[in-house]
Formats: structure tokens, C-alpha cells, sequence
């Protein structure tokens, strides 16, 4: 790859994802303000719902660019351990990606069985059995794996002002939209 930065396309995927993770987040801890069954609960819940299957939609085109586009050389290069690091930490993140909106997904199927369209009465049936007890695993399971990653986002954010601010190599400025023009 020829280029000092990510694709325009990568770039968006980025700061996109990015932006819905944090809505997800900021959704499903405000649910706490509202009263259990109040139409304002629901729909803050309906809300981290379907933009987490709006991350989940974005995640495989995301991948496909991924693999297209590659990735632009950090200068200086880094060492080997921090490059299997850095490889590590972000198959996580794309895993996370993709398998806590599954998650969402399968608690949603197997416990009321559907998909209320915000702002209607309307319902999509989900095509899985009722299963409280596998809906309330799965549950458990979306929180737990929701908790640990608020530290690997974190450390994914502390990491890019670590190359920024310390190290000065190009890490932070690869997934900018300000700097050097894509070449």
C-alpha cells in the first residue's frame, strides 16, 4: 500500500462505528433515568437495539473494505510484539463488532420473539422459539462482554494518543481526515 492513510471509505466505517458504539452505550445507560415500562424506557432500549444491528449492518461491508483497502504502513514501524498486539487488539474490536449485536439479536429472538419498529406499534416476528431461560443467558453474556469492552475500546483510544503524543509516529493520523492527502 502506497498511501500514509486509511481509505476514505475505511476511514468513514471508522469514525461511523464508532459514533454508533457510543450512541449504544450512551442509549442503554440512560435507560436508567426512565421507570421499567414506560414508553420512554422502551424506546431508549429500542434505540441501542437497532443501532446495534445498524453496527452489526455496517461491520461486514466494513470487513470486505478491510481486506480491500489494507492498511498503511505506521512510520516509524512499530516492533514486532506491538504489531501483534495491535493486530490482536483489533481482530477483538471487530469480533466485538460483530458478535455483541448477534448477541442482542439472539436475546431479542428468543425472548419476546420480536422487533418493535421505534416510534410504531409495530412488530417484526423473529423466526426462533420463546426460550426465557437461553434469552436471559444471552443477556448476561451481552452485559458481561459490554462491560470488558469499554476497557479495550479504552485501551484502543489511550493506544492512539499513545503513538500520537509519545511514540509520534503516524498511527492517529492514518485514521484522520486532517494531515497529509491520501496518495
Amino acid at each position: 500500500m502506497s498511501t500514509t492513510r486509511y481509505s476514505t471509505a475505511s476511514r468513514h466505517f471508522h469514525w461511523l462505528s464508532a459514533a454508533l458504539v457510543i450512541l449504544c452505550y450512551a442509549l442503554v445507560l440512560s435507560r436508567t433515568l426512565f421507570d421499567k415500562g414506560t414508553p420512554a424506557r422502551m424506546l431508549v432500549m429500542q434505540g441501542h437495539f437497532w443501532f446495534g444491528i445498524a453496527v452489526l449492518v455496517l461491520t461486514v461491508p466494513r470487513i470486505i473494505n478491510a481486506f480491500r483497502a489494507g492498511t498503511p504502513p505506521i512510520h516509524p514501524p512499530l516492533d514486532r510484539f506491538s504489531h501483534i498486539l495491535s493486530k490482536a487488539s483489533h481482530g477483538l474490536l471487530y469480533l466485538f463488532l460483530i458478535v455483541q449485536p448477534l448477541l442482542g439479536l439472539l436475546m431479542a429472538g428468543f425472548g419476546p420473539g420480536k422487533m418493535t419498529v421505534p416510534f410504531t406499534h409495530f412488530d417484526i416476528p423473529l423466526p426462533f422459539p420463546q426460550n426465557k431461560y437461553l434469552a436471559g443467558t444471552l443477556r448476561q453474556i451481552h452485559v458481561l462482554l459490554g462491560t470488558a469492552f469499554y476497557y479495550v475500546i479504552g485501551l484502543h483510544v489511550v493506544a492512539a494518543f499513545y503513538h500520537h503524543l509519545i511514540r509520534k509516529d503516524n498511527t492517529l493520523r492514518r485514521m484522520s481526515s486532517r494531515g497529509n492527502k491520501e496518495q
